[in-house]
């Protein structure tokens, strides 16, 4: 693997991530970033264990009605290494790389130390015609830390989630997504207790965020994102908790955003400020 080139301050490349459900709002959202009709689409289906090809050829069909009829299915998994001459070759030309749902520690299995990582995250960092989109575990993958475990009220206790590495192409964050569809705050609000370093983003489906370069992250679709920011928190019952013990925190500080809101975040203090297009109300 060859080391990584030094990294501007400010990513030149665009970032998408949905929640999951249904991609209407994701495929239409990158339809309005991407430059030609005629720009190399790469489709990779790694967190698709089961019927990938399947799930390649809905992404073409629902692509090729906006236009876009160069949607190729990208395979990296057991058969198809990361680090293929002919895999990064495709990686570096494509205008559009989607991650597909599924489940994202495939994502992290298959992609963690590989140079295929390296090239994407340059080309993220580089490359102003470059878009990399998620959708579900697709976008879970992509923070800092990612959850992978975790159901209802036992999320709450010691022990009750699990979080591992992400890929770490959006740092300083750890993504949740089905969010609200699936009961998942409570294990959001244990991650960030765990990584109060990280801000805490819930994707409820057909919603997600727009990253582009030089702007604060922007909601679009149906729904709402959550924030969970951790930063703030001044009393913190975690450490060295017994397994099946009740976590707890004072002063989390929680927003939903809506389409069209945006947020910046602090590199140092992970604290944020909304700019939000809701009307006041009186």
């Amino acid at each position: 693997m060859s080391p990584a080139a030094p990294l501007p301050a400010t990513p030149q490349g665009t970032i998408v991530v949905l929640g999951g459900g249904h991609d209407a709002p994701l495929l239409a959202q990158l339809a309005r970033l991407l430059p030609t009709p005629t720009a190399p689409l790469e489709v990779l289906t790694t967190a698709t264990a089961h019927d990938p090809a399947r799930t390649h050829a809905a992404y073409a069909a629902e692509l090729s009605t906006l236009g876009y009829s160069h949607v190729n299915h990208l395979l990296i998994d057991e058969a198809h290494p990361a680090d293929a001459p002919a895999t990064l070759a495709r990686l570096r030309a494509a205008s559009l790389l989607l991650l597909t749902g599924g489940d994202q520690e495939r994502l992290t299995d298959f992609l963690l130390g590989t140079e295929f990582l390296n090239v994407l995250r340059q080309r993220c960092q580089h490359d102003a015609g470059f878009v990399l989109a998620g959708t579900s575990a697709g976008a879970a993958a992509l923070g800092t830390q990612m959850l992978v475990g975790g159901r209802g009220w036992r999320s709450l206790l010691a022990g009750g989630i699990d979080v591992l590495p992400g890929l770490d192409l959006l740092p300083g964050l750890l993504i949740d997504q089905h969010f609200v569809e699936r009961a998942r705050f409570p294990r959001l609000f244990h991650a960030v207790l765990a990584y109060p370093h990280l801000l805490g983003l819930g994707l409820n489906e057909e919603t997600g965020l727009v990253f582009r370069p030089g702007r604060p992250p922007e909601v679009f679709g149906d729904e709402t994102v959550v924030l969970v920011d951790g930063s703030q928190l001044s009393a913190r019952h975690y450490e060295g908790l017994p397994p099946g013990q009740p976590v707890g925190g004072q002063g989390f500080q929680v927003s939903l955003l809506v389409a069209g809101d945006t947020f910046a975040v602090s590199s140092e203090q992970m604290s944020f400020v909304i700019a939000s297009n809701a009307k006041q109300s009186h």
